[in-house]
């Protein structure tokens, strides 16, 4: 659905985006992630056709964004970080305007069930300044599923959403991929990504720093056990990384073998009559690998090119 090669874009001397390769996959969900600054807008906006790559290539639907511009937006949903809607036309104004600016459409919508799709059903007659930052945000939601889309970018399309809108705009999303749409996502919540994404990736500095399945991407951390020792507890049993807070109470491990550690330091607990208060064990997360990200940390570059490539 979509390729990038040796993708580089660049405002005057600086480079926003240093030569990525990526795939998307017909039905699936990519997000796009990146800390502020990292060049995930300049790059989907080069998707999108918006701006011209520097150098490498772009496809979409097998075509280049740029030159086919008019026939990818007749296949292509689109929702920008800001859209820039006319305050004064209603809803239904904007759906049945847009609907002739894409004639080319393989079919629209009916506009009151678009609206209605994205809970605006009782606001088709409301003027756009007199909707609130989520509503206008589900609106910008209905004008890019309007032209029934194969392919939909979405650039932070739930911020200003309180989290019913947020997990029903979710329940949208969820929708279009059991129909077969791809999508393509960038979002600062990660939760979201961690909801929805088939793949995705990390950019930072205009690279991709990490990439693959969600499974994959948090595999490189390690994972993290916390419980509260007992005063007189006796010695624990060596552990690769043992982190202290300056109380000799507080346990904290970080472990890439979670499963094993866990199971040795309950025996040890077991095995010397210790009670573990407040324990827990989790998994490394995504905002795990983004603290370590703008810590400095290098992460492994990922190959986006194959679904099954490992970072």
């Amino acid at each position: 659905m979509l390729t990038a090669r040796a993708l580089r874009c660049r405002y005057g001397a600086f480079e926003a985006v240093r030569g990525i390769d990526l795939t998307v996959h017909e039905g699936e969900l990519f997000a796009l992630l990146g800390t502020n600054g990292a060049g995930k807008t300049t790059t989907l906006e080069t998707f999108e056709g918006h701006r011209a790559a520097d150098d490498g290539t772009v496809e979409v639907l097998g075509l280049d964004p740029r030159a086919h511009h008019r026939e990818l937006a007749a296949r292509t949903g689109v929702v920008f970080q800001q859209s820039g809607l006319p305050a004064e036309l209603t809803p239904r104004e904007v759906l049945r305007l847009w609907s002739r600016l894409t004639p080319d459409a393989r079919r629209h919508l009916d506009v009151d069930e678009a609206l209605a799709r994205v809970g605006l059903g009782h606001r088709v007659a409301v003027r756009i300044r007199q909707l609130s930052g989520g509503e206008r945000r589900r609106l910008d939601l209905a004008v890019a599923l309007l032209n029934d889309p194969e392919l939909v970018f979405l650039d932070e399309p739930t911020t200003g959403m309180d989290p019913e809108a947020r997990m029903r705009t979710w329940g949208i999303i969820r929708e279009l991929l059991a129909d077969g749409v791809t999508v393509v996502l960038t979002t600062h919540y990660l939760e979201e990504a961690e909801a929805l994404a088939d793949r995705l990736a990390i950019m930072h500095e205009g690279r991709l720093a990490t990439a693959g399945t969600l499974a994959e991407v948090v595999a490189a951390q390690p994972g993290t056990i916390q419980a509260e020792l007992p005063p007189d507890a006796p010695q624990l049993p060596p552990f690769p990384e043992r982190r202290h807070d300056g109380s000799s109470a507080r346990l904290e491990l970080r472990t890439t073998q979670l499963q094993r550690d866990l199971t040795r330091l309950l025996r040890w607990a077991e095995d010397h009559d210790v009670e573990l208060s407040g324990l827990q064990a989790a998994d490394a997360s995504l905002a795990q690998v983004f603290h370590e990200l703008s810590a400095g940390e290098v992460l492994a570059e990922g190959d986006l090119t194959d679904p099954e490539a490992r970072p």
